[in-house]
């Protein structure tokens, strides 16, 4: 048969192409990294260390007994101490034990601090003697869990979004034991740990292994954490492939098969019920040698931090992943980017990298440490932070340790004892350098010693001195961030200039090493300008890794130390106008030059060109993660001179009408998004939940409540806004009573706006039970959201 020659060229144009790209892979990315022990690396003095400390004395100031209480509760014994309040006894009850696990385990390594070690091994003898209680090895903290695992077990399974047989995420809830278990054993060792995590794994597999693969994706469609992540984790342990199967069982097809395909299907969806999944896909994928599950979660990485993340590093308004082309909602909500995404985001991109260093994963964990992560804790009280909001002239709303117990303050308690993670990876015997942070390391198996010298990013340089044992021949990468750019890195050692490899993303020195060698190079940072990925004309600034903001007034911080009430973790201070925030108004397309370095040894800038009310201003920028108990701008409208009055009274008519209705708000809930939905008590009988275009909503064939808050007793009248849907029919009840409508709208967006009034109904009330309920056999449509009006 003859041969095409079209074909033969093209063939041969894609093997030139794959060799080319074969040889052009950066001098990392042709091996495999490994982590070292967090044992192994101390942090010294700086915002890093600072962070660690004040972590360290919010974990210690928990009560272990408190925390406990539930676990023991539920396997029959009597509690120490009472549980903690907030989310801790409103049914996801357990949950912050096991992060607390999680946080000892890490803080131990990190510090070796004795009574950090002491509290842990006092919560694993506590936990194991629940444990001991039953004879399956089940032990957890979810109210009615045993109960309820048996049912699954027996085949009864209701699974919606945010619950399970009638629990509020069981699964999400377990997964916390289960991976503070699993570190306690990898950060510290704890032999007791591991045969308790075994002992619980297999009681899973007892409860789940005789349900079918179309029972369990059932399953799957509440959220659950990493429960996969931990099944192959478990595998690794123990060597035992059974849990690696159980691992692919737990994976949830309808996310997995669209990003094997290369398909981004996030927008609308919950963001964190995503995420861990996914880690655990690529987790899955490098113990089954899976390149599909690889590239899905690699695809995933990509479409999130390149298309969906703001310049912190963060993702997400109220929770859920928004459209790509439009950042809108996040720039006009309370509800910013949520902590426990990027702790999660930050996790996938470590593992991602490990598997064969891509310098973007590491760039973006760099940035994401230094402007989301940092920045999330209170830097005295060491509160932690659930929203931050990207709205110009907002604030942060913090943790209190005694009365707050958000998924926020668990994984918060885990963040800051893992700084030193990966500061430092090797392959073999060589030595990467991948983050500029003052620590040491203690290599001992290759007798290595290394001390990072260097008060990045307060000042442009680092300094690495290296001991070893004896002499020996190895390589040391030093990585090349993409936030350098072109500027050279002048790398030294022993004050003389020495011949080394570089690529775009690191330095390559080989040589003797001989007693001890002092590898100096400075890192030069300059003012970037970014937009949002989507390219709407909102900017931020960045001065290397480090994003600026500015520190603005302190009125109406209301709630800045939350209390245990509901929704305490959203600041809800009003909304100050976002026409009044300064507009800036470049001469040209060149944004970068606005911004102008102050002191850069103290991190101060300054950004003008910037117009308010007319008149030209000027601000004073610093980094994000140094603004505290403050309202903030990160980003920046821009506009030119010719459109600037029209933006400005476009933004303020909406701006008005936003704010009237906020100010005459008094409760209001979100049909179908997870966190309103728990947190106003919702109940209901035969409704489902989904998405239309940037909403959620909520309908049902039965009827579905909320309780809401009538704070004052002020309530006249509620709004609620539905799909407009002719063959659709509810009614609004209030505490068992009918409410007729009184009139209905329609908004710019044909989304239609019913208003009842309140007057009939008792409404002296502190809270009132606000039921949507079906009639005239039609379902109740597309309710989306239910505002309860001064």
């Amino acid at each position: 048969m003859r041969s095409n020659p079209l074909c033969l060229v093209s063939s041969f144009l894609i093997f030139i192409s794959l060799w080319l790209g074969m040889n052009q892979r950066s001098l990392a990315q042709r091996v495999k990294m490994e982590p070292f022990p967090l044992a192994s690396i101390r942090l010294a003095a700086g915002p890093l260390k600072d962070a660690q400390e004040t972590d360290l004395r919010y974990i210690l100031a928990l009560n272990p007994d408190r925390l406990l209480a539930p676990y023991l509760r539920e396997a029959g014994l009597e509690p120490k101490a009472s549980s903690y309040g907030n989310w801790e006894n409103t049914g996801l009850d357990g949950h912050i034990g096991g992060h607390y696990l999680s946080a000892l385990s890490l803080m131990a390594a990190a510090t070796e601090n004795q009574v950090i070690q002491d509290r842990l091994t006092y919560m694993l003898s506590e936990l194991k003697r629940c444990q001991n209680q039953d004879s399956d090895g089940y032990v957890g903290g979810i109210p009615g869990g045993k109960q309820m695992w048996n049912d699954i077990k027996r085949g009864k399974i209701e699974a919606q979004s945010f619950s399970l047989n009638g629990k509020w995420v069981p699964i999400y809830n377990i997964h916390k034991l289960f991976a503070g278990l699993i570190d306690a054993y990898r950060y510290t060792g704890n032999e007791h740990a591991r045969q308790m995590v075994l002992k619980l794994g297999n009681w899973w597999l007892s409860v789940f292994g005789g349900l079918t693969d179309e029972q369990i994706q059932t399953i799957l469609r509440s959220e659950h954490g990493g429960i996969n992540e931990v099944f192959a984790d478990l595998a690794q342990i123990s060597g035992d492939q059974k849990y690696l199967t159980m691992a692919k069982r737990l994976s949830h097809r309808a996310i997995l098969q669209p990003l094997i395909a290369g398909k981004d299907e996030l927008t609308g969806l919950h963001a964190n019920t995503q995420i861990p999944k996914v880690i655990g896909f690529e987790k899955i994928a490098a113990l089954a040698d899976s390149m599909s599950w690889a590239n899905a979660a690699r695809f995933f990485w990509e479409t999130v931090v390149e298309h969906r993340t703001v310049s912190i590093g963060g993702n997400s308004e109220s929770e859920h992943f928004h459209a790509l082309n439009s950042f809108g909602k996040m720039l006009s909500s309370r509800e910013g980017p949520e902590t426990c995404n990027t702790y999660n985001m930050m996790k996938l991109s470590k593992d991602l990298f490990l598997q064969g260093p891509d310098r973007k994963f590491i760039d973006y964990y760099e940035r994401a440490t230094y402007n989301h992560i940092l920045s999330s804790q209170h830097p005295k009280e060491g509160g932690f932070v659930y929203f931050t909001p990207m709205r110009p002239n907002h604030y942060r709303v913090y943790s209190q340790a005694q009365a707050c117990f958000w998924c926020c303050v668990g994984s918060g308690l885990e963040n800051h004892g893992k700084y030193g993670e990966l500061i430092y990876t090797h392959s073999g015997q060589d030595l990467y350098i991948n983050l500029f942070i003052p620590s040491t390391l203690k290599w001992q198996e290759q007798g290595i010693s290394l001390t990072q010298r260097t008060r990045f990013p307060y000042e442009q340089k680092s300094s690495v001195t290296i001991e070893v044992e004896n002499p020996k021949t190895f390589s040391v990468f030093i990585r090349k961030p993409k936030w350098l750019g072109k500027q050279p890195i002048n790398l030294l050692v022993n004050g003389k200039l020495i011949s080394y490899q570089e690529d775009k993303e690191y330095l390559k020195i080989n040589r003797k090493w001989v007693g001890q060698s002092i590898i100096t190079f400075n890192l030069p940072m300059q003012i970037n300008a970014e937009l949002l990925p989507s390219g709407e004309p909102w900017v931020s600034y960045t001065y290397g890794p480090i994003v600026l903001a500015s520190k603005n007034g302190t009125e109406d911080l209301k709630g800045l130390f939350a209390d245990d009430k509901r929704m305490g973790h959203i600041a809800a201070g009003a909304l100050l106008p976002m026409d009044a925030n300064p507009i800036l108004v470049p001469e040209s397309g060149e944004l970068n030059k606005y911004a102008k370095v102050l002191d850069a040894n103290k991190l101060l800038f300054e950004l003008d060109h910037l117009y308010k009310n007319g008149k030209a201003t000027k601000v004073t920028l610093q980094p994000f993660f140094s603004v505290h108990d403050a309202r903030y701008t990160v980003y920046w409208r821009t506009a030119d001179k010719r459109s600037l009055d029209s933006i400005a009274g476009v933004a303020r008519q909406r701006e008005e009408a936003q704010l009237k209705l906020d100010r005459q708000t008094i409760d209001v809930v979100v049909s179908g998004e997870q966190q309103p939905e728990s947190d106003h008590h919702m109940q209901q009988e035969d409704s489902y939940t989904g998405v239309l275009g940037d909403y959620h909503w909520r309908a049902a064939r039965g009827w579905f409540s909320y309780e809401m808050l009538n704070n004052g007793r002020q309530s006249k009248k509620i709004s609620i806004k539905h799909e407009h849907d002719a063959t659709a029919c509810y009614e609004l009840w209030i505490n068992d009573k009918k409410v007729s409508v009184t009139s209905r709208t329609t908004d710019a967006e044909g989304i239609d706006i019913s208003t009842f009034n309140l007057e009939a109904a008792d409404t002296d009330q502190d809270k009132l039970r606000v039921k949507i309920k079906a009639c005239n056999k039609k379902a109740t449509g597309k309710i989306l959201e239910i505002r309860l009006l001064k």
